[in-house]
């Protein structure tokens, strides 16, 4: 089976061994790489995979461009790479035009580093521009096992920003929301057409019971195989999406063809 992973995090070589320690010890999650662009195309290879997307994050504005050019820096080979912006730059919308000029194919928010709520006014005029860029938007969704605060990206404030933003191509992480699946399966799947779900990290959260009917009411065309690498093995994830009761085509929509179509315009 041909899988694209469109979850994964890699850090400079400089920041690797100290974010993915730091990280493992407030979660307690053993981590699958070092954390390194060299661990993740180690990953690819034993796994497989056909490409990667990493998803940066910046936690401070004044991050943005250093990771951005980074990002831009490391694509290449399979691996492809979301940019980063800060809700509070204040060259917020000047970074999205850089990011399209670099090439990278969307967006990564996470709200519980970045401290805001999806559904805020100021962001609406982001995600708009970034759907005229053709970029994606990906949010971290529901509970996050690094951070102690309150879940800000959850399913009511993910369904205002589909709702309020039609033409843009938005990614909830984690099937919608971690610990989070029975309200992402009343308010968020099968909801919005553009809006799709990754499975990242998912076998520690969601029951295969679980897994199949948030597939069924999404739709398999609008799912993303992810595995949040380093903070989880693909493996995993894969299996779940191959013991689940579901047509090979549907399998395949789901650990690569979406994402195929979704990347058709970022050739590498």
């Amino acid at each position: 089976m041909t899988a694209f992973d469109f979850h994964t995090h890699a850090f400079t070589d400089a920041l690797a061994e100290r974010a993915v320690a730091g990280l493992a010890e407030t979660s307690g999650i053993t981590p699958s790489t070092d954390g390194t662009v060299a661990g993740l195309r180690r990953m690819m290879k034993e796994r497989s995979l056909s490409g990667t997307m990493v998803l940066p994050i910046a936690t401070k504005p004044s991050q943005q461009k250093t990771i951005n050019n980074w990002a831009a820096g490391i694509m290449g080979g399979g691996i492809y790479c979301c940019g980063t912006v800060h809700p509070d730059a204040e060259d917020i919308m000047e970074e999205l035009e850089r990011i399209s000029a670099l090439g990278l194919c969307g967006l990564k928010f996470h709200s519980e580093y970045q401290f805001f709520r999806p559904d805020e006014e100021r962001m609406i005029p982001v995600y708009r521009r970034a759907g005229e860029l053709g970029l994606f938007v990906v949010f971290h969704a529901g509970w996050d096992p690094y951070s102690r605060g309150e879940v800000l990206a959850d399913p009511r404030s993910l369904a205002n920003t589909a709702e309020r933003c039609p033409d843009t191509t938005f990614i909830a992480a984690h099937m919608g929301g971690i610990h989070m699946a029975d309200r992402v399966e009343t308010e968020l799947a099968g909801c919005f057409g553009n809006l799709y779900f990754d499975t990242a990290v998912i076998a520690d959260y969601l029951s295969d019971e679980q897994f199949l009917r948030l597939i069924e009411k999404q739709g398999a065309d609008r799912i993303l195989f992810g595995s949040d690498i380093p903070w989880d093995d693909p493996a995993r994830e894969l299996a779940m999406i191959e013991r689940a009761p579901l047509s090979t085509a549907d399998k395949e929509l789901i650990t690569s063809g979406n994402a195929a179509r979704l990347l058709s315009r970022f050739a590498r």
